[in-house]
């Protein structure tokens, strides 16, 4: 069973996500397994993204302080880490994953927005 969850993550962990329209929507950072009660194949249920899914990955100094700033970024109601569920994925392979919803339809989009909103439109020239 562990062999499975390992196999998922070397599968999966790094790869581009791109939205139906092949948009650019992060990389998978880590990835939730659900294990059924009786002890079944576990099954892929999200695909998690954004610095507080990568901080524990990374470990270490380097980690938390990813993860600290990963929490500080977000907007006040985003839960963290960013969960796309599995039921959105149409396909992955070696190089990248592919979901049926649009960008704007993702919760990577908020946090991207919200950045955009509260940083990067202050920096001089941004515009």
């Amino acid at each position: 069973m562990a062999d499975d969850i390992v196999t998922a993550n070397e599968m999966l962990l790094d790869r581009q996500i791109y939205d139906r329209d092949g948009v650019e929507v992060g990389k998978v950072d880590d990835i939730e397994v659900t294990i059924p009660g009786d002890g079944g194949t576990p099954v892929l249920t999200a695909l998690l993204c954004g610095p507080t899914a990568l901080g524990p990955r990374l470990g270490g100094r380097l980690g938390m302080w990813w993860t600290a700033i990963g929490r500080r970024l977000r907007p006040n109601d985003e839960l963290y880490p960013v969960r796309i569920p599995a039921e959105l994925v149409t396909r992955f392979d070696r190089h990248e994953v592919r979901l049926r919803a649009p960008a704007g339809e993702l919760p990577t989009e908020r946090l991207r927005e919200w950045t955009r909103e509260h940083i990067v439109r202050r920096i001089p020239g941004s515009h």
